[in-house]
Parts: C-alpha cells; sequence; structure tokens
C-alpha cells in the first residue's frame, strides 16, 4: 500500500516555547513511516524542512553518494546535514522546535505548515506570504516544465 503524503497548508501558532501543533492529518502521514521523530534541518534563510526520519535518511544516503561527486554541495551538506535536529512529537502532537533553528529563518508566533509531499516546510507567516504572492504573479513560469512533465 503506498503511503500517503503530506498536502496542503495550514496556520498555527507557535508557543513561547518554540511548540507548534503538528496537525492530526500530517501525524498520520507520519505514523505511516512508524515513526514519531521529525529531523527539522534549516533549508536557506526562509524556511525549516521536517523530514519523517526514514526519508531523512534517503536523502543522506543520496548526499553520501551522488554528493560525493558534486563537491560544490560540500557547503550544503555542512549548512543542512550540520544544522538538523531530530524533533519527536508530544503526547499532545506538538513538536519543539530549537531555538537556533527558530532564529535562523526567522520564526516568529504566526507560523505555516506547508504539506510538500514527502517532507513539510515550517514558514513565518509573513515570509511565507511574499514568498506565496511572488510565486502566484509568476505562475505562468512553470507552464514549460510542467508540459514536459506531462502535467499541462
Amino acid at each position: 500500500m503506498a503511503k500517503s503524503r503530506f498536502r496542503s497548508t495550514t496556520e498555527h501558532t507557535m508557543d513561547s516555547k518554540g511548540r507548534l501543533n503538528f496537525p492530526s492529518r500530517f501525524r498520520e502521514v507520519l505514523n505511516q513511516y512508524d515513526s514519531e521523530i521529525l529531523m527539522v534541518a534549516p533549508w536557506g534563510k526562509n524556511h525549516l524542512r521536517a523530514f519523517p526520519l526514514p526519508e531523512w535518511e534517503i536523502l543522506e544516503d543520496r548526499l553520501m553518494t551522488e554528493g560525493r561527486e558534486k563537491p560544490d554541495l560540500a557547503n550544503f551538506i555542512r549548512y543542512v546535514v550540520g544544522g538538523v535536529a531530530e524533533c519527536s512529537l508530544d503526547k499532545q502532537g506538538r513538536v519543539q522546535l530549537p531555538v537556533q533553528l527558530r532564529t535562523k529563518v526567522s520564526l516568529a508566533k504566526n507560523i505555516m505548515l506547508v504539506g510538500m509531499i514527502r517532507h513539510v516546510e515550517i514558514w513565518d507567516k509573513e515570509i511565507w506570504q511574499q514568498d506565496n504572492e511572488a510565486t502566484s504573479e509568476n505562475f505562468d513560469s512553470f507552464n514549460e516544465q510542467l508540459s514536459q512533465m506531462g502535467i499541462f
């Protein structure tokens, strides 16, 4: 049976301790991985990515094999793999984001969780709105790639 995927966007409020509710539909996907562990990594300056542990291990394996052939990826690996944090869900279904990760991507109180099929992006709401608006304005730029994939 195929695994469910992380889909849709939801707004949440992070408390003063950095705890964030992980939506029940996302917890259901996570449960299919037989793990309550999320590997949360910085992904540039705008957001974090949260991977179920098995998906994170696939990413690491690819970096160890294919990444060796690309010396320019050393800084990426240092930034992402060096900055990753193992986070578990608590009994209330919340994940606590370490302060160094919250600070790195300017997470404040209002957070957007974005399902991205195999991982979840964690954005500050204001930064996400700006990025999402820019994507909306340039939406036609995706037509050629989507067409090549047979989607459009």
